[in-house]
């Protein structure tokens, strides 16, 4: 179902259930990482100006971060001319049902360049013991950019606006049988739920308020307890795109001194990384992998 009505912070307490944090990721490496069009703002006069030495390098910089403490990462082999393969939380969203069987259901992306790397995903996952589900409906779903879990519990939030349809969700809620709180995007600089908005453990999210409607703002704020907030300009430099895990970590772009701040006064452990290269193409760290369960 979805839960178009703000869901109570006592739901998320006490009525909804339990649901594993996630462990593991899959990441692809940059081989073929590259600008050829423009698909957002950031993108806009990067044509061609990659550093691929500097782009592998920061690339591994975060593989070894998420390792260090204590993620284990499966890599996804590069497609030639795929070049936003990188990005691995686009092609699909991954997660378990309501019995506990580990689902992947495909993206449907709004630039057709990218189709190829749903299907490598596809195949990656089924041979991976997955249940691979195609969404019926011809809607556009950008996979774990839109789509996220609360940590530890059956909740996604699914935003909408630029890549994914809102009614996409009904069919996503009915997949993993768990409810979904819909968000509106407003800012074509924000153009995935991803780069504006970070569940960070159960009571405590990381937003950017300029990039969401005010009732999607109220709907996190009835759920959650604590929200922290990113100003506008860092939010630019995807503040909110860090990868969290296990309820304490914080893997993030370095040099975001408000955030990175605020993150630790509300005690999280910052690990700060350079992905300065992926900046030009929109995406970050939380960008760059796919939760596995």
């Amino acid at each position: 179902m979805i839960a178009h009505a703000p869901i109570s912070r006592e739901v998320i307490l006490s009525e909804l259930k339990r649901m594993p944090l996630p462990a593991a990721a899959l990441m692809c490496a940059p081989d073929y990482f590259d600008i050829v069009d423009v698909k957002n703002p950031y993108m806009e006069g990067q044509q061609g100006k990659v550093n691929v030495k500097l782009a592998k390098w920061q690339w591994r910089e975060v593989q070894y971060a998420f390792e260090r403490i204590g993620v284990r990462v499966s890599t996804l082999p590069a497609l030639a001319g795929a070049e936003d393969m990188v990005f691995c939380a686009n092609p699909v969203f991954t997660g378990l049902d309501g019995e506990g069987r580990r689902v992947c259901v495909l993206s449907h992306m709004r630039h057709a360049s990218r189709d190829r790397e749903v299907e490598a995903h596809a195949e990656w996952f089924a041979r991976n013991g997955y249940h691979v589900v195609r969404l019926r409906g011809g809607g556009l779903f950008e996979g774990g950019g839109d789509a996220i879990w609360h940590p530890g519990r059956r909740l996604i939030w699914g935003g909408y606006g630029y890549r994914t349809e809102p009614d996409i969700y009904d069919e996503i809620s009915a997949i993993f049988d768990a409810p979904v709180v819909p968000l509106e995007l407003t800012s074509e600089r924000f153009y995935h739920l991803d780069t504006c908005f970070c569940p960070l453990d159960e009571g405590t999210v990381l937003v950017n308020p300029a990039a969401l409607t005010r009732e999607s703002l109220d709907s996190i704020r009835r759920t959650v307890e604590y929200v922290i907030e990113a100003d506008d300009g860092e939010a630019a430099k995807m503040a909110c795109n860090g990868a969290p895990f296990f309820g304490k970590y914080v893997v993030i772009e370095r040099g975001l001194t408000m955030t990175n701040r605020r993150l630790r006064e509300h005690g999280f452990k910052v690990i700060e990384v350079e992905t300065s290269e992926f900046l030009k193409s929109g995406g970050s760290v939380f960008c760059m992998k796919m939760h596995l369960f």
